[in-house]
């Protein structure tokens, strides 16, 4: 299937993207602490406290083969569990290096994830679970649970890799979308399902009719949530289809796992502007015409004019 994940501009963290390499910070800086550590972690040597963007100080010695995590501050909020979406901010640098490869402070945009649905290194996935909410956590991963022998961009093969994670929020997600159904009534449109079971939702599109020319987008179940701006991020489950041939080519209930969307980095011009507007806790039909979705370009599985379908659950806002 042709995952939707890519159709984000995404940083180095994603499993997906390559190396962001935006950092400005000075060698220099950290170059000049960089003995300091501290219970074999590196120290950090500016911007300590939570929220500041912080400096890290070379790794000294041997790195560590397994996962090591220090709680820098401690948060007072809930502790996060596999499936929360969650909201950091975070800089990444290698060990054996005195300047970073990645962080999310120069761009302003924190980072969304789900915990544990593989969206990103596994030394995340593992070394963030039961921290709570307002921590500052420092990571050391080794290789095999960040890029491994392969490496990734700037970041060599088997490197050992440190971080530093504030923890900005956590939600648990709800299992499907919930609201009034409202009446699909126009013959000429897919119809969606409305069990709220958290399973995938019936997406059935009309072999006769011939796909519409502007954007759609129909609520199939409307709550009485937050209206989504273009400035939020939002956690969703969709399913969805060709209009040609109805077939399926991306589902995140096949994986188990939700997306979480940031819309301002969504290149999707016609789930990024059907989503917009409409309720957290809705359940959304969007038919995207082929000049809001790829065009005349082929996508892999996904043919050249393609009218996309889905029916997208919009379970969180971040």
């Amino acid at each position: 299937m042709r995952r939707l994940a890519g159709l984000l501009v995404v940083p180095l963290l994603l499993l997906s993207a390559g190396c962001g390499g935006d950092d400005k910070g000075s060698d220099s800086a950290s170059a000049s602490a960089s003995a300091s550590s501290k219970d074999g972690f590196p120290a950090i040597t500016a911007g300590a406290k939570f929220g500041e963007k912080p400096t890290l100080a070379k790794g000294t010695g041997t790195p560590p083969k397994e996962l090591k995590t220090n709680v820098v501050s401690e948060g007072d909020g809930a502790k996060l569990k596999n499936g929360d979406a969650i909201q950091v901010n975070y800089l990444g640098q290698a060990w054996d290096s005195t300047k970073p490869f990645d962080n999310s402070f120069d761009r302003k945009q924190p980072f969304d994830l789900t915990l544990g649905a593989g969206m990103v290194i596994q030394g995340w996935d593992k070394g963030l679970v039961g921290q709570k909410v307002g921590s500052r956590v420092e990571l050391v991963i080794p290789p095999e649970l960040g890029y491994g022998t392969q490496g990734q961009g700037d970041i060599k093969p088997n490197a050992t890799l440190v971080f530093v994670v504030d923890i900005l929020k956590a939600k648990q997600i709800p299992a499907s979308a919930k609201g009034t159904v409202v009446a699909q009534d126009n013959v000429d449109l897919p119809k969606v399902g409305t069990k709220t079971d958290g399973k995938a939702p019936s997406l059935t599109v009309p072999s006769k009719s011939a796909p519409p020319k502007k954007l759609v987008s129909n609520y199939v179940l409307e709550s009485k949530g937050e209206v989504i701006k273009e400035t939020d991020s939002v956690v969703v489950n969709y399913v969805a289809k060709l209009w040609k041939d109805g077939k399926t080519f991306d589902s995140t209930y096949a994986t188990g796992k939700t997306q979480t969307f940031p819309l301002a980095q969504v290149t999707l011009k016609g789930l990024k502007n059907g989503l917009i507007g409409k309720k957290i806790g809705s359940r959304v039909l969007l038919v995207v015409p082929p000049d809001q979705a790829f065009g005349n370009k082929a996508q892999q599985s996904i043919p050249k004019n393609s009218t996309l379908v889905f029916a997208v659950d919009i379970l969180a806002k971040m």
